[in-house]
C-alpha cells in the first residue's frame, strides 16, 4: 500500500503496510539514517521527529497516522531554534557518544519554538522523555539555556 508524506519540505510516496513504524519508513526507504532507532517503545527519545512541528516517537507511529503531515527529521530542520541550538552544543561540548542527540536535538527544537525562554523546571519537562546514555544531561540543560538567550 502506498502512502504520500511530506518529509523535509518535499513530497514522497512511499510503499508500505500502513502499520509500518515511520522511523522504518524514514530510515529504510527514504535513507534519512539521522533519526535513531533506540528502544522501539517511545521511551528513550532517540527516534524524535517532527509531526506538523510536534515532536513524536517515529518507532511507534505507524506511518499510515501521519499521511499528509508535514514531517521534519534532523536532516530537515532548519530555523533560528535550530541554529542557535546547534551552536550552544558545541559551545558546551554536549555530545560524547552522540547517539542520541539528533532525538534530543529535536526536542529542545520544539521546546524552543513553543516556549522561546524555558526555565529549568520547563526545560527538564521537555528533555524528560530523552534519555542520554552517556548522562549529559547538565550540559544538555545548559546548552538549551545558551541557546534560548540568543
Amino acid at each position: 500500500m502506498t502512502t504520500t508524506l511530506n518529509v523535509n519540505g518535499r513530497p514522497v510516496t512511499v510503499d508500505a503496510d500502513p502499520d509500518t513504524p515511520l522511523l522504518w519508513v524514514l530510515r529504510a526507504d527514504l535513507k534519512l539514517t539521522g533519526t535513531k532507532f533506540g528502544c522501539g517503545m517511545a521511551l528513550c527519545g532517540a527516534c524524535t521527529v517532527h509531526a506538523n512541528g510536534n515532536p513524536i516517537r517515529s518507532c511507534v507511529t505507524p506511518v499510515a497516522a501521519v499521511a499528509g503531515q508535514s514531517i521534519t527529521t534532523i536532516e530537515g530542520i532548519e530555523g533560528p531554534e535550530i541554529a542557535a541550538l546547534r551552536s550552544a552544543w558545541t559551545a558546551v561540548d554536549v555530545v560524547q557518544c552522540g547517539y542520541c542527540q539528533s532525538g534530543q536535538l529535536m526536542s529542545a527544537c520544539a521546546l524552543l519554538k513553543a516556549n522561546p525562554k524555558p526555565d529549568a523546571t520547563a526545560i527538564r519537562e521537555a528533555m524528560s522523555g530523552n534519555l542520554c546514555r552517556c548522562g549529559t544531561y547538565q550540559r544538555i540543560e545548559e546548552a538549551i539555556k545558551l541557546a534560548s538567550s540568543s
